[in-house]
């Protein structure tokens, strides 16, 4: 991980503010959204993409009864259907 030299206090509602380096850096828009990870003592922030339920895939990936679903996963999931 690299450090940026960067540091941030949360506020009184658990807030901090991003810098503007930062998101600039990973093309983060405000009202992106933004995954959490935990790791031990670590937090990690991703910007959110979304994957299908099953693979993770991105690609081809779309809405399908509220879940998102790659094509692939989805033609697998037909073809279980008609067995």
């Amino acid at each position: 991980m690299k450090s940026t030299g960067i540091v941030r206090r949360i506020d009184e509602l658990g807030r901090i503010v991003l810098p503007i380096e930062i998101r600039k850096n990973l093309s983060l828009a405000s009202r992106d959204a933004v995954e959490i990870f935990v790791n031990e003592d670590t937090i990690v922030l991703k910007k959110y993409e979304p994957a299908c339920i099953f693979c993770g895939s991105m690609d081809n990936a779309s809405l399908f009864k509220g879940r998102i679903i790659c094509d692939k996963c989805l033609s697998e999931l037909k073809k279980t259907e008609t067995n």
